[in-house]
């Protein structure tokens, strides 16, 4: 018996052994969160309607059509500027993650953000967004605006594209004392003089008696 054993052990792994086995991974369904394309390495120019409207710069851009909403990824960070009709610079802005969702035309911008325009604002903030349907910019994060006239900071910012028109709630900074009060000669009416004023005189003081000079003021 043992013979037969050690034959039909053999036999058993030489069976095993010329087995073929092929190791390959699941096929990738529709479902699955790939992104269509992967650039590095960016410096291009996006147009808007037929007009040039901002360039964007990075070191690696995902476009994913999978995801619900479809997006574009920059988690390697992102330098955006933005044009005007004669394509100069409005703005600049840098973030170190930024998310495009493209059907929704909103901008997601986090860590470090930065944006500066042509007016002189210097936004600064941890998250960002920015939504081309509405045509405003607005941030849930703690954020500071600085601007030639005043410095403002709060827990709620909220701004057109151009950030000319901004609010900030929660807020505490510094300003300049004309915005906040104003000379008294200025508050006064702007009226012009009568000719009463002109010639009204104060009336000639009276020189003080002897006895109200030696009498004790009353308390």
């Amino acid at each position: 018996m043992r013979p037969l054993i050690f034959l039909f052990s053999i036999s058993v792994l030489f069976i095993a052994c010329t087995e073929e086995k092929e190791h390959i991974a699941p096929a990738i369904n529709d479902r699955d969160s790939v992104s269509m394309m992967t650039t590095y390495g960016v410096n291009t120019l996006i147009s808007d309607s037929g007009m040039m409207k901002y360039r964007i710069i990075t070191e690696r851009w995902e476009v994913n059509t999978i995801k619900s909403p479809s997006r574009w990824e920059f988690m390697k960070g992102i330098f955006l500027q933005q044009y005007d009709k004669t394509f100069h610079v409005e703005a600049c802005i840098t973030a170190d993650t930024a998310w495009y969702y493209d059907q929704l035309r909103l901008w997601h911008l986090r860590g470090r953000v930065r944006v500066r325009n042509v007016n002189g604002l210097f936004f600064t903030s941890e998250e960002l967004y920015w939504d081309g349907m509405r045509h405003e910019l607005y941030s849930n994060c703690f954020s500071r605006v600085v601007t030639p006239e005043r410095t403002l900071q709060g827990t709620y910012f909220r701004s057109d594209e151009q950030m000319r028109h901004y609010i900030v709630t929660n807020s505490k900074g510094s300003f300049q004392s004309e915005d906040v009060e104003k000379k008294p000669e200025e508050n006064k009416p702007n009226t012009p003089a009568t000719p009463a004023d002109t010639t009204k005189t104060a009336p000639p003081r009276q020189p003080a008696s002897r006895h109200a000079a030696t009498t004790q003021p009353q308390p």
